[in-house]
């Protein structure tokens, strides 16, 4: 991979020692979550690598980088993709965005997460500065974004880190999860100069859609350049096309991901209106009630506006008579009952009956919950 010359490297607001040169060697190569000077010595010798901790030997051609996903509704997966499948959306970005080698960027998550590989990779292309931020406490992540022009978040993150004035931020770019209308005032308050735009994604995908300022309330935005989307006007199984598809899963796998010929779905279910797409949630994720089909991510979404929801996840529960009866499960300082009161004024198609307050929120490395834990915690509460 070619590096912008420009490009400078900061871990935890330290300039990084100038890579050394070589030859990327045969193999994958492992390179631990904590040391993105390696990610950049492997990138700039076209070596294939993985971020992890594990030792994995294996044989691949140089030019590929393999991803982790968490596995939120099944067991982790190592995703293979190409050099170039992350290049060329960091070119569109580029134009799209005016990016420049003025730009900083910092890094919250940590490698071993998709999201910010990708934003440490796009940044050491296009030439920016970025300072990995990985691990480090949010006041000092909000720190560091005092001098950050970009940023690439998870909803998560920004509650975590967007604690005051961020008088530099030009450009806040949010996936990893739907976003709530509390986060995007957290952002228009903390970062009164940025443009925010959302994308919609998968690991296995990367970018499907994106959704700038004028997009309409509940979409995730138009398809992003590059992508085709099979028509979808009925709901339907959202399948893509475009240059920027994983190959193929390294080590695990999905039965939720097909493909056919160059078109690769993961089991979203979604359609278009007025060029714009919309998300209902996964097919792994919907259960009935009543022979009723659900996705809970539609509750999920209209519960996170709630004051003292700080996470919520909905899951199905047991009802002998229904098959399932929707549960929230959430964490927030709003009393169960006092929850349930505030649903019942929701015009919910199938409302919850039941809510489960979680004390310890489990997540998993990429900041999304931790669904099979929640599942028995609830299960042992009912």
């Amino acid at each position: 991979m070619v590096l912008h010359p420009q490009s400078r490297l900061l871990i935890a607001g330290v300039p990084a020692s100038p890579a050394p040169s070589g030859t990327p060697g045969n193999g994958l190569r492992c390179i631990a979550p904590d040391d993105p000077a390696g990610v950049r010595l492997a990138l700039s010798q076209g070596a294939s690598l993985c971020v992890t901790r594990a030792t994995i030997v294996e044989d691949e051609a140089p030019g590929h980088i393999h991803t982790l996903t968490s596995g939120s509704t099944g067991s982790p997966k190592r995703i293979r993709r190409t050099y170039d499948s992350w290049t060329l959306s960091a070119a569109v970005n580029r134009d799209l965005w005016q990016v420049t080698t003025d730009d900083h960027s910092v890094i919250l998550g940590g490698l071993e997460q998709s999201l910010a590989l990708y934003a440490l990779v796009e940044g050491l292309v296009l030439g920016l500065t970025v300072n990995v931020m990985s691990g480090e406490r949010p006041d000092r992540q909000c720190d560091a974004l005092q001098q950050a022009t970009m940023v690439y978040a998870t909803p998560t993150q920004i509650r975590q880190v967007f604690r005051r004035t961020l008088p530099k931020l030009r450009l806040v770019i949010i996936g990893g999860g739907a976003l709530d209308e509390a986060t995007k005032a957290l952002v228009k308050t903390n970062a009164p100069a940025a443009s925010v735009w959302q994308f919609y994604g998968a690991a296995e995908t990367s970018f499907i859609s994106l959704a700038g300022p004028d997009a309409p309330e509940g979409s995730v935005g138009r398809p992003y350049p590059g992508v085709a989307l099979r028509p979808l006007e009925q709901p339907g199984p959202i399948w893509v096309k475009s240059p920027y598809l994983s190959v193929s899963y390294a080590a695990g796998g999905s039965p939720s991901t097909q493909r056919d010929g160059d078109w690769m779905t993961v089991g979203e279910i979604g359609h278009m209106r007025d060029g714009y797409l919309y998300i209902l949630g996964r097919s792994d994720r919907m259960f009935t009630v009543a022979d009723q089909n659900l996705f809970p991510e539609t509750i999920e979404a209209a519960l996170t506006g709630i004051a003292g929801v700080d996470h919520v996840a909905v899951l199905p529960g047991p009802d002998a008579q229904r098959g399932n009866m929707p549960v929230v499960v959430y964490a927030g300082s709003i009393a169960p009952d006092d929850l349930m009161m505030a649903v019942r004024r929701l015009s919910l198609p199938i409302p919850p009956r039941r809510a489960v307050r979680i004390d310890d929120w489990p997540t998993l490395p990429g900041g999304k919950p931790d669904l099979q834990t929640l599942m028995a915690m609830m299960r042992s509460r009912l």
